[in-house]
């Protein structure tokens, strides 16, 4: 039987979709592309309104020749929305996701029964489980290991339904996340990701997210490489900072700003300084040699005049991101921000969004020119391709008559950035 796993969103999610995936794949599933599956588990979001029409349309595709369980943030926050699109839909809740790793030998011993692949599903028992049941050992559609470590958020920005959804955060015990990381690198993994919805909310009462990377690079080999996920501000604290000299975390960064104006991150209920950005940015090029340091951005949230727009395009020019993942903000029902009038309208939204995606498209450009003739290390993915650990996805070109082995990482000297090519 063929199973097709479909991903919206956050990292988190995608870690998450791998252990869906590896548990299906061992009770004898085929992973098939989504137009051959008898089945389709889709693992969506709730960011932005865009992300839910995506669901939504994809759901109605897949349901005209599948059977689809539907989870994730949007289906948590909308299920009746999501059940009513076919009769062929199941929703899983968030607490129930991970009930979905039981769901494939269930399957199996039902259809053995002479049930249809609709009834056992619908048979199915969905109970609350373990937020970090997810624990997969191989990975079938990334090159490097993902590793939960943190679900949910103690926040609750102005425009942000993650929270609704995902509830308070809560973190998994270092010993446990270590032992996992271990486990990873026994497998021949040479890269792990550490992923949560607010990740440097990990243990922020105890030792925080620094005292778990430290542990983690007193247990993992020289060999093992770690990447952070998206890095919210607030807790981003110099026992964190301090880490990031080690080799091994690689210089890749990736901060949630939104807006660089105090106002309006006051509005939105954003619980840091413009101030302690420009510091966490300062300790992270002190640590790394020119790392990519990315950033998110929303045009038009709730008190954002010219004025404030204008603050925030200075700042993001003058910090010289590598890249800016630009969102044009979109009420989201429930939150705190949704019905706030004073905002831009939405043709001035949009045209602030477009400024701020050429802005991100010069200085991804400057980033690339400054990288050619440096020497990096890439890690490839599917034949040639890779990403390297400054997080620049292109190809390695090794000498004649050998052939890259997926997984493992290549040191080169970045001879072109149209395309990207790392010659070994």
């Amino acid at each position: 039987m063929n199973v097709y796993i479909y991903t919206l969103g956050c990292r988190l999610n995608q870690a998450e979709s791998e252990a869906i995936a590896e548990r299906f794949q061992q009770e004898g599933f085929r992973l098939s592309p989504w137009d051959e599956a008898d089945l389709v588990i889709v693992n969506s979001c709730t960011v932005t309104a865009k992300a839910e029409q995506k669901a939504r349309r994809m759901i109605r595709r897949f349901s005209e020749h599948s059977e689809v369980v539907v989870t994730g943030c949007y289906a948590e926050l909308e299920s009746s929305e999501v059940n009513a699109l076919s009769r062929k839909v199941t929703v899983f809740s968030l607490k129930e996701k991970a009930s979905l790793l039981s769901l494939p030998e269930h399957i199996v011993s039902a259809l053995s029964s002479g049930l249809t692949l609709h009834d056992a599903i619908l048979s199915f028992t969905r109970r609350s489980t373990d937020l970090f049941a997810f624990d997969a050992s191989s990975f079938q559609y990334h090159s490097r290991a993902y590793l939960k470590i943190q679900d949910g958020c103690d926040n609750s920005c102005g425009y942000c339904r993650t929270t609704i959804a995902r509830g308070p955060s809560v973190s998994l015990p270092a010993e446990e996340a270590v032992r996992r990381a271990l486990e990873i690198e026994a497998k021949g993994f040479h890269e792990i990701m550490l992923t949560g919805v607010n990740l440097t909310m990990y243990d922020h009462d105890g030792d925080g997210l620094g005292g778990l990377i430290e542990k983690l690079l007193a247990s993992l080999g020289g060999g093992m490489r770690l990447r952070l996920s998206s890095m919210e501000p607030d807790h981003v604290d110099d026992r964190l900072l301090d880490t990031l000299s080690d080799s091994r975390m690689q210089p890749h960064f990736h901060i949630p700003i939104q807006s660089a104006s105090e106002k309006v991150l006051t509005i939105a209920s954003r619980r840091y300084s413009i101030s302690h950005v420009e510091h966490i940015i300062k300790r992270m090029r002190a640590a790394k040699d020119d790392p990519f340091i990315a950033c998110d951005v929303i045009a038009g949230l709730p008190g954002e005049g010219e004025k404030e727009f204008e603050e925030t395009y200075d700042f993001l020019d003058r910090n010289d991101f590598s890249a800016m993942h630009v969102f044009p903000y979109s009420p989201r029902p429930g939150t705190p921000l949704y019905g706030m009038k004073n905002r831009a309208e939405e043709r001035v939204r949009d045209e602030r969004a477009e400024r701020l995606r050429e802005l991100s498209a010069l200085h991804s450009r400057r980033y690339l020119e400054r990288q050619k003739g440096k020497r990096l290390e890439i890690l490839v993915e599917n034949g040639c391709e890779g990403t390297t650990g400054n997080y620049l996805k292109g190809s390695v070109a090794l000498p004649e008559g050998r052939v890259p082995v997926r997984g493992m990482i290549y040191e080169g000297i970045l001879s072109s950035i149209d395309p990207v090519v790392i010659e070994v």
